[in-house]
């Protein structure tokens, strides 16, 4: 099986090395380095060259970890804009964003191709500036299913988030879930809006099992479910479409201050790597053994930001020896 490899910018190319020294001790994979983000600006002048959509699009997998670079936060042409395109290109329309510490096991379904981040938006001649949040019944639909379907593996449960006392988006979004969770006997739906949901994440996040909701709406609460279960440095995710290759990247960004230190954390790069296998991949007993190996060096090799002395490296080597 063939695996596009995205190194990222910033600690993006140090957590990747502990993500591929862990997959290449569980599994047989053909693991291909292509351009992308800002090295890929600074060589193609794009941070998505067509060779590198086209490797992806080929691919089963694509195993992206973060991109981002100070040099071009106020260019016109931006890392960022390479993963936003990736999604679209794939129609990775699910992105799977798990949460879990204690009590607390929870997964975030956030719908990725839509909304606010791919409305029209502009500057109009007064001076306003705007940016649309559109969605279509179907692309809905889609993301409601995929909800279901994974709550039925788990407890049963769905949460359905969304501003329908504002929003007319919104008010679409929760009659078009109502009428998908017909398709789902045995499924709980309950429905939440966004502000509600932000204050029970961090005061019972105990309470959920499955969280769907629209691009930004999942892009905020996701982070805060991060935290509220030990932070972003732990957080992975996967981005599914219905054929095609999927994209497996952290939720963190790619730290520039720390870059090149051998501190980071790469606790969500593997963990990513683990969703990788089990959801791409077909290979769920490696991706549990992968993940199970990750909550092991947590313990036994905790890097900085979680209070201990362990590098990068010392962390993939606690994997390797739980493996």
């Amino acid at each position: 099986m063939t695996v596009v490899v995205l190194p990222g910018d910033g600690i993006g190319p140090e957590i990747m090395r502990e993500a591929r020294r862990a997959l290449e001790a569980l599994v047989s994979l053909d693991l291909v380095e292509m351009p992308f983000g800002a090295s890929a600006i600074r060589s193609h002048g794009n941070p998505l060259p067509d060779e590198t959509l086209a490797a992806c699009r080929a691919a089963e997998a694509v195993l992206k970890a973060p991109v981002g670079d100070p040099e071009f936060d106020a260019a016109d042409v931006r890392p960022e804009q390479g993963i936003i395109r990736l999604r679209q290109e794939l129609d990775v329309y699910a992105n799977l964003r798990p949460a879990w510490q204690g009590e607390i096991d929870l997964v975030i379904v956030r719908e990725l191709v839509g909304g606010l981040y791919y409305g029209a938006r502009g500057v109009r001649e007064d001076g306003t500036v705007f940016d649309t949040c559109e969605y279509h019944p179907r692309q809905v639909e889609r993301v409601a299913r995929r909800a279901f379907e994974l709550a039925r593996l788990r407890r049963g449960r769905v949460t359905s988030v969304d501003k329908a006392n504002v929003m007319e988006t919104s008010r679409m979004w929760r009659r078009v879930v109502t009428e998908v969770v017909g398709d789902y006997p045995g499924v709980e739906l309950e429905h939440m809006l966004a502000d509600n949901a932000a204050m029970q994440l961090v005061e019972r996040p105990e309470r959920f099992d499955v969280m769907v909701m629209e691009n930004t709406f999942g892009d905020i609460l996701s982070d805060l479910a991060a935290a509220v279960t030990g932070g972003l440095g732990l957080a992975p995710s996967a981005s599914l479409g219905d054929s095609g290759p999927g994209i497996f990247e952290p939720v963190h960004g790619s730290a520039p201050d720390i870059a090149g230190q051998g501190i980071a954390n790469p606790a969500a790069m593997v963990r990513t790597a683990a969703l990788m296998l089990e959801h791409g991949l077909g290979r769920p007993e490696e991706g549990r053994r992968l993940t199970d190996a990750v909550e092991r060096a947590l313990v036994e090799a905790p890097t900085p930001d979680l209070g201990g002395p362990a590098t990068t490296r010392e962390f993939g080597d606690a994997v390797l020896r739980a493996l």
